[in-house]
This record gives C-alpha cells, sequence and structure tokens, in this order.
C-alpha cells in the first residue's frame, strides 16, 4: 500500500511531468488561457494515459519482450496512444461540440504529447505491476490536470494585469515567466514521499 502512495504522491506532486520533468508542455502552454478548455484538456489527458498504460504493458510484456522486440516498444506505444486520442477525438466532437472547438489543434497534439509517451515508457523502466502502472498513469494524468488548472488561474491573472506590465514582458514573456514561477512552486513538494 505505501508503494502506491508514494507512486501517487510521485506522480502528482515531485515528478509532475509537466512542472519538474517538462513534459507536455506544448498543451501546457496553448490550451491553459481558460479554465474550461483546461479541465478538459486534462481529463483527455488522464483518459488517454490510463488507456495507452491499459494496453501498452500487456504488449510489451506479452509480445515485445517475448519475441526480443522491446526495440520496438516506442513505435508499438505511439501506434496505441494514437488510437485512443483518434477515439476521444471523435467521442468529444459529437458529444461536447464545444469543448472540441475549444481544444482545437491541441485534442489530435495529445498523439505526440511526449507525457502520455513517457507515463508508457516509465512504467516498464521502473518495473511497475500492472496495478502500479495503472495507478501511476491515473495520477500522472491528475498531476497534469492539476498543473494546468493552476496555470489557467495564474495566467488569468497575469493576462488581467497586461496594462501594468511592461511592454517587452508582455504575451510570451510574460507566460513563460509564470509557467517558471509555478513550476518552480513545486519544489517546495521535492522532499515529500522519501
Amino acid at each position: 500500500m505505501s508503494t502506491y502512495i508514494a507512486i501517487i504522491i510521485a506522480a502528482v506532486l515531485t515528478n509532475n511531468f509537466v512542472l519538474s520533468k517538462f513534459y507536455g508542455c506544448c498543451p501546457f502552454l496553448g490550451v491553459s488561457k481558460k479554465l474550461d478548455s483546461s479541465v478538459g484538456m486534462g481529463a483527455a489527458v488522464v483518459f488517454v494515459m490510463l488507456c495507452a498504460s491499459l494496453c501498452t504493458y500487456p504488449i510489451y510484456y506479452f509480445v515485445l519482450k517475448p519475441l526480443e522486440l522491446t526495440y520496438l516498444r516506442t513505435v508499438a506505444f505511439i501506434l496505441v496512444i494514437a488510437v485512443f486520442v483518434q477515439l476521444l477525438e471523435m467521442v468529444i466532437k459529437k458529444l461536447m461540440p464545444p469543448l472540441y472547438k475549444t481544444l482545437g489543434v491541441y485534442l489530435p497534439l495529445i498523439t505526440t504529447n511526449c507525457a502520455v509517451l513517457g507515463v508508457t515508457i516509465m512504467n516498464i523502466d521502473e518495473s511497475y505491476s500492472f496495478g502500479q502502472s495503472l495507478v501511476n498513469a491515473v495520477f500522472s494524468g491528475v498531476g497534469f490536470a492539476l498543473a494546468m488548472v493552476i496555470f489557467s488561474g495564474v495566467r488569468s491573472r497575469v493576462d488581467d494585469a497586461e496594462s501594468e506590465t511592461p511592454k517587452m514582458f508582455r504575451g510570451v514573456p510574460a507566460t513563460l515567466i509564470a509557467a517558471a514561477i509555478v513550476s518552480m512552486s513545486f519544489l517546495g513538494f521535492g522532499g515529500l514521499g522519501q
């Protein structure tokens, strides 16, 4: 049980994919302008991470490893992720058109989101069991969503204060500085879980 708690704390706080490993920065910076799109993207990433881990773990241990094709894991994992993103895109387009429009190009980009691929590879590299892999996938997605939601709030404050910001820092520079500060705030969780 303590192993699962350590995985959860690491996935959400200490080894957050966006804020400590800097995976998935494209959607983090691109979709975080509004809270609803941040929540939607976070939920989509949680779903894709879970489904990808559900499939990649057995593919690795029951197909690639016995056939000594482990060097193909990255290609196989990307194919699995691409399938789930396409399914997710079709479902969101059909059931939630406003969210689909808000996410725009960033929804198909989940396929190339290195955070999703990173969690599947991390599950193998850390020798997690199947259950541990699923917990790591879900809570890594939760950590990604948490970072998106927090940064959405910070970004709205930065945008509101644009008139008070020096001209050379407006726009992208202010956004990147705010992202760095949010990332640094998560350093406070560094000793947690040891």
